[in-house]
């Protein structure tokens, strides 16, 4: 239940705006039905005093897409209007909140919440430091920079926001010269002096200016950019997690500007506006969180250890230090931004990574599980017309070759060429089809399966499983003829989980319309799993060896296993040489992680 700042502000990093309903707006809340229009002076100019009132009342948020109801004059949140993402952008918000506020308040955070539909942003103001007083340039309603040489000060008053009267402006700055003394002449001059020593051109911000601490690094920084076609300050530098951040003008107007960003232990990066407003935008769907903390921050080349720019007609950026991992983001052709994960390895498995095994007990199971977080899932759907494709593409997928090639090299023609529907379940938010290679008798020898799930209650993302199992060893000898073993190879197991792994990554994922055109809500990832699941007569498993020649891995001091998975976070589409370079890779890392430290890529 919500009742307090601390509460509203779970509910809305849980996803959870409906939460607020029916409160009042109070000292601590504010809320505004449609956001603010920042095209327009007098937007910006409220949104500054809003955010400086909490930041002079000891903190609150704003949100931004619930409308109000006047109940025995108070505003009560009644109903959530909903925000379209294209419509607000809060990288904006942040930078008008960074200008117009002296100083600017810390630890302002700006994002999203809830689902499609019932989106919000909200405004979080953090308590702020004792003694700071933040003010706004008064309110003229005109275009144009914030005026250096006015002053208003907003304050929160129960549920509304007043200026402070000019009257106790005086009496604040005359109780300061009771405390401190008037300055002397010669005092005055010398804090003129050192003012104008410091401040840029004309009076102007300072690089820097805001971190006093990271001050004289940016500006050495700055210095030796120069050339590069940085202009003055925009507003002052602010903190953001580990970076120090500031925007900048273009030395040349009309030309997009920068925004310098300063991290411990790397040399500084100029990030052309354009640049920048890509990084934010590809982590905005990061779900509670600041999307720099979600994508992290511009990664310098290797070996750079002096200032860099990215500048505007740059292709690509490298980025990590956020939850998100290592990434590169790309645009493309036609000037879209992309982000991906650079391919990293682990043995970290999803709730999905047993998805559609219940009831199945193959004596050996080769998967591979794509999970794809993609933002706004439930816009997705399975279409008619595109299960029909996908009925006609099985029987020449991958993964059909996979199965068909486990009994060609063993001298028999047994093709996976008839797909029906099952055993997973079928509806508008999931397919599930698999192939069964019976043996004489008519019991199930190989099986080749797929499946694809759209987000549900327990699973949070979009799933994509192909599986090969060997249902029954000596059903399938059967099937072969005399004389074949049915043990196999590690080439021909490397060949089985490229081809699930295309299967689930490329061809399943086109059953929701354009994968290309979807962007990522947190790092997609693949899990490939060799298990033996058919427990002997004394309800042990056997040992995967019993069903794969592992020689080549050399020798396990732990024991052989009868389960060894990796987990790879990739880019799902990739091509196939591409793919099977980062198997063999994913493979070594599996086996070493299971006690095969032997294991090198040139045995594999």
């Amino acid at each position: 239940m919500v009742k307090d700042l601390k509460s509203a502000l779970a509910a809305l990093d849980g996803n959870e705006p409906v939460a607020l309903l029916e409160l009042r707006e109070t000292q601590w809340l504010d809320a505004k039905g449609g956001p603010y229009q920042l095209a327009d002076p007098k937007a910006v100019e409220e949104l500054a005093k809003d955010v400086a009132a909490f930041a002079n009342g000891g903190g609150g948020i704003i949100v931004i897409g619930i409308a109000t109801r006047l109940e025995h004059d108070e505003e009560v949140l009644d109903r959530i209007v909903g925000l379209d993402p294209a419509a607000v952008n809060v990288d904006q918000i942040r930078k008008r909140i960074r200008q117009w506020i002296t100083p600017a308040p810390r630890g302002v955070r700006v994002g999203w919440s809830g689902s499609d539909g019932e989106r919000v942003v909200f405004i979080d103001v953090p308590e702020q430091a004792a003694g700071i007083l933040f003010v706004v340039p008064a309110p003229v309603g005109k275009p144009g920079s914030p005026r250096p040489d006015t002053v208003a000060v907003p304050i929160r008053d129960g549920d509304s926001t007043h200026w402070l009267p000019r009257a106790e402006i005086q009496q604040l700055l005359s109780a300061g010269v009771r405390a401190s003394g008037m300055p002397t002449a010669q005092a005055l001059t010398e804090l003129v002096r050192q003012a104008v020593s410091e401040a840029g051109p004309d009076g102007e911000l300072r690089v820097g200016q805001g971190l006093p601490d990271r001050e004289r690094e940016m500006r050495a920084a700055y210095k030796q950019l120069a050339g590069a076609g940085l202009g003055r300050p925009a507003g002052e530098a602010w903190a953001q997690g580990p970076a120090a951040l500031q925007d900048l003008h273009h030395e040349l107007d009309g030309e997009p500007g920068w925004v310098l960003c300063l991290m411990a232990g790397r040399p500084l990066a100029a990030v052309a506006e354009p640049v920048w407003q890509a990084i934010v935008a590809a982590g905005r769907h990061a779900p509670g969180q600041d999307p720099l903390a979600a994508i992290g921050f511009p990664r310098p080349p290797k070996d750079t250890d002096t200032p860099w720019v990215i500048a505007a007609d740059s292709r690509s950026v490298d980025l990590d230090g956020g939850s998100w991992g290592a990434g590169r983001l790309t645009c493309s052709g036609r000037g879209v931004w992309r982000w991906q994960p650079l391919p990293r390895f682990g043995l970290n498995q999803g709730r999905s990574a047993d998805i559609g095994t219940s009831g199945q007990t193959p004596a050996l199971r080769l998967r591979a599980v794509v999970n794809l977080p993609w933002a706004d899932p439930d816009q997705l759907e399975i279409s008619k017309p595109r299960r029909t494709l996908l009925e006609q593409q099985l029987p020449y997928s991958a993964v059909a070759g996979a199965v068909t090639m486990l009994s060609t090299r063993r001298g028999a023609e047994l093709p996976a060429a008839r797909w029906e529907r099952g055993p997973f379940g079928n509806s508008a938010r999931a397919v599930g089809y698999s192939c069964t290679i019976a043996g004489p008798d008519g019991s199930p020898a190989l099986k080749a399966s797929v499946m694809l799930a759209l987000p549900t209650t327990m699973e949070s993302t979009v799933v994509a499983c192909a599986d090969v199992l060997i249902e029954n060893p000596a059903a399938w000898a059967a099937a072969l003829g005399p004389g074949w073993d049915t043990q196999l190879g590690l080439d021909e197991v490397q060949a089985v989980l490229l081809d699930t792994w295309e299967t689930a990554a490329e061809l399943l994922p086109d059953v929701v319309g354009d994968p290309a055109a979807l962007s990522w809500a947190a790092p997609p990832t693949t899990e490939l799993r060799i298990t033996c699941e058919q427990p002997a007569d004394n309800g042990v498993l056997p040992t995967l060896d019993t069903l794969v020649d592992l020689t080549s891995l050399g020798t396990n001091d732990g024991g052989t296993r009868s389960r060894m998975a990796v987990t790879i976070t990739s880019e799902p589409a990739m091509g196939r040489a591409e793919r099977q370079r980062l198997l063999r890779e994913a493979l070594v890392y599996m086996a070493g992680e299971f006690g095969y430290v032997d294991a090198e890529l040139d045995l594999l």
